[in-house]
């Protein structure tokens, strides 16, 4: 175990020892504060099960809090699916669980295609997707006209999730933060983690300002930060980091009620758009810019955002000459084959992962905290994430 401490310590830095007495106690540490590690925190906390939730930062303050806001189930892998439904169920429930809606709004996805090849993409994916327990309402150009009049020319078809929507990403992680507090949860923010450890059955997890915590499970959810983590496990994975283009407009009458985007295999034509009931209309999509984990900054690089209204123009032609007010990128962690890591870890007993959300995390979040939280407690979980498995990317000689 010595080499993965000292390999851990070399990615994220290096404390002194201190005493076993400092040591805080609990079932379950989970590392990482965003929306995938403070759903987990809550959702085992229900399942009384003591926590300790450890956040570098505060809690949300990165992708997870600066990401579009979709909540969006359409478009996704089907293997993610039965994720993504489980995650809408507690999206729906958040005022009875939380006490905090989050600006969740049930005003659907609608998803639209100016190329004809995407149009028979469209009616596949909906009659799979129905299989998985999601219903897509296919729309003909004159029925997008008349229901959507606000959409530019040239839409050849529409595929409508009615029940999904979009919420603000600002206000969500930290209120399953408070909640999980509320339950008892022990919230450590402002505290960085610099080695995690086996010692016997229980883990080690030091951390800046002379902390040390203990627990015989630790569960990963860093994000783009996890990598190192893995690595110091022998499980390394390759993940790239990137950063959104993102942009939010002066306000405007409110007309537009769904989240929208557009499915394109070109990443230049890629745009979507959201807006809230204040008036502003939030837009992502395009080229990413780059992100720095170490130094905890994304860019916004302005060829990216000029592109990106470029394509928001011709999706919303009556909103051209809406002015920007703001633009702004998070980090997050992309895969080699766009899937998540979700599970235990392939090496070490009591480790868990959850990461690699690919720039669509927000959504599935809750679910992926809700799935973790039922694998720890009871090692199973009623839906399926074996294809997510962190075994995929070992060796057969590993």
């Amino acid at each position: 175990m010595v080499s993965r401490r000292v390999a851990l310590r070399e990615c994220l830095g290096h404390m002194p020892d201190v005493p076993m007495s400092d040591v805080r106690a609990t079932d379950v540490i989970v590392v990482g504060g965003g929306i995938v590690g403070s759903t987990a925190a809550f959702f085992l906390r229900r399942r009384n099960r003591t926590v300790t939730l450890i956040e570098r930062g505060l809690v949300g303050q990165q992708a997870s809090g600066v990401n579009f806001g979709n909540i969006r189930r359409q478009g996704r892998y089907l293997a993610q699916l039965p994720l993504a439904n489980r995650a809408r169920d507690i999206w729906g429930r958040l005022p009875e669980l939380i006490g905090d809606d989050c600006e969740f709004l049930a005003k659907g996805h609608l998803r639209v295609c100016f190329r004809p090849e995407i149009v028979g993409q469209f009616e596949s994916y909906a009659r799979s997707a129905q299989e998985v327990g999601l219903n897509l309402e296919m729309l003909t150009p004159a029925m997008i006209q008349a229901r959507f009049p606000y959409l530019g020319p040239g839409i050849l078809a529409g595929s409508l999730s009615p029940t999904d929507g979009h919420a603000n990403p600002r206000l969500a992680a930290p209120a399953f933060g408070r909640a999980a507090a509320r339950l008892g949860v022990h919230v450590d923010e402002n505290t960085e983690v610099l080695s995690i450890e086996k010692q016997g059955e229980d883990f080690v997890v030091e951390a800046a300002g002379g902390k040390r915590f203990r627990a015989p499970v630790v569960l990963i959810a860093t994000g783009a930060w996890a990598g190192a983590m893995c690595a110091a496990h022998g499980e390394p994975v390759n993940m790239v980091v990137r950063g959104p283009t993102l942009a939010v407009t002066e306000p405007v009458g409110y007309v537009i009620e769904p989240s929208i985007g557009v499915s394109t295999p070109v990443v230049e034509e890629t745009v979507y758009l959201r807006q809230i009931p204040r008036g502003n209309i939030i837009v992502g999509g395009g080229n990413r810019g780059p992100a720095f984990p170490d130094a905890r900054r994304a860019y916004v690089e302005p060829e990216n955002t000029l592109a990106q209204m470029g394509q928001f123009r011709r999706l919303v032609p009556a909103m051209a000459r809406l002015r920007i007010i703001r633009v702004w990128s998070g980090i997050e962690g992309y895969m080699p084959d766009d899937i998540p890591v979700m599970g235990p870890s392939a090496r070490v007993p009591g480790l868990f992962y959850a990461f690699g959300f690919c720039g669509a995390g927000f959504q599935i979040g809750p679910g992926v905290g809700d799935v973790m939280a039922e694998l720890i407690d009871t090692g199973a979980t009623s839906t399926p994430i074996d294809a997510f498995s962190i075994s995929r990317f070992q060796s057969p000689a590993a």
